[in-house]
């Protein structure tokens, strides 16, 4: 089959540049495993930024088909270049266009990247996770939680702008950084002592998950920063594959995760991002509808735990949404 993996990293090849510009990068190491994988799996790939010149890449490479043959498809993890829902823009296209792509729809990453609006389907649904406000001016109300809370960006990831706070001066602070540094209102979340949990799914109706990764922190604070994601924090965050928290929490993570990317309407592929407070009660933090395919994700770490490899991840990833577009026999 013919994939093009559409990715966003250094083009700005867009009519204007305004608006909320996206922060998150694809390392090149990634992109190049990505294609290595799916050339190893007998397909014919290529790389592409996913600019206003993507349609006519995919053309090319990927002409209208005639009666009878199967599209090719994108490999699709693309952050977008600007503006709200970023990680809906590619897959909209594509939508449009009419070419197949793995991962989730317009729709879910839009309701997943918005984390307060993904709060509100958990709570919906009976799925527990930390109570929370929303600040939607620097000098709005204060939440009626306790402290310490944690703050972060209403809609980034990678943990952008990430913080627990003690007291109002520090929340106070921290929610003024993240109004002028990324122009959006501020998630206030009551900050859940104890540890994190990682669930990855893979797959459709329903998805497998896969064994939870716990991250263990080692010295200074038990959260996940983006100084810890990029290496410059001066500490290596490590991974216990299945976490160490006994059967019967483990299958709740898993049950838990399962429930969450169905409610948010994921495809092929998500992570669940989990606490677990020191009386075993598990609490969902978010839904990231794009996880991360980085060497030392803990997306790749469960799956390496069931024995999927780098290159057969990628490679399920394409038979499952095959699976979902085509009715092909779906993946072992």
């Amino acid at each position: 089959m013919k994939i093009a993996i559409a990715y966003n990293r250094e083009s700005r090849s867009v009519i204007n540049l305004f608006g909320m510009p996206n922060k998150e990068t694809i390392g090149l190491k990634t992109i190049k495993r990505i294609s290595d994988a799916l050339r190893a799996g007998g397909h014919q790939v290529i790389a592409v930024e996913g600019d206003k010149d993507l349609v006519n890449r995919l053309e090319e490479f990927m002409p209208r088909v005639v009666k009878g043959e199967r599209p090719g498809m994108v490999f699709n993890v693309s952050y977008g270049i600007q503006g709200q829902a970023r990680y809906t823009h590619v897959p909209g296209i594509l939508e449009m266009v009419g070419v197949p792509y793995v991962g989730s729809g317009p729709l879910a990453h839009s309701l997943s990247l918005d984390k307060v609006v993904t709060k509100m389907i958990l709570q919906q649904n009976d799925l527990p996770t930390p109570q929370f406000h929303v600040l939607d001016t620097p000098d709005g109300a204060l939440p009626e939680l306790e402290y310490p809370m944690i703050v972060k960006p209403k809609n980034e990831a990678v943990s952008f702008g990430l913080k627990v706070v003690q007291d109002e001066a520090e929340l106070r602070q921290a929610a003024s950084v993240i109004f002028e540094e990324y122009g959006q209102s501020v998630l206030v979340e009551q900050y859940i002592e104890g540890r994190e949990v990682n669930v990855g799914l893979l797959g459709n109706g329903p998805p497998e998950a896969l064994p939870p990764v716990e991250l263990v922190f080692g010295d200074g604070p038990a959260i996940y920063t983006y100084e810890d994601k990029k290496g410059t924090s001066g500490r290596r965050i490590s991974h216990r594959c299945p976490a160490a928290i006994g059967d019967a929490l483990n299958e709740r993570a898993r049950e838990l995760a399962i429930r969450a990317f169905t409610v948010l309407g994921c495809a092929d592929c998500a992570r669940v991002d989990m606490r677990l407070d020191d009386e075993g009660n598990l609490y969902i933090l978010e839904v990231n509808s794009l996880p991360s395919l980085g060497e030392h994700g803990s997306y790749l770490v469960g799956a390496q735990h069931i024995g999927l490899d780098f290159a057969a991840v990628v490679n399920r990833l394409v038979e499952e949404a095959s699976a979902r577009y085509f009715g092909t026999p779906e993946p072992p």
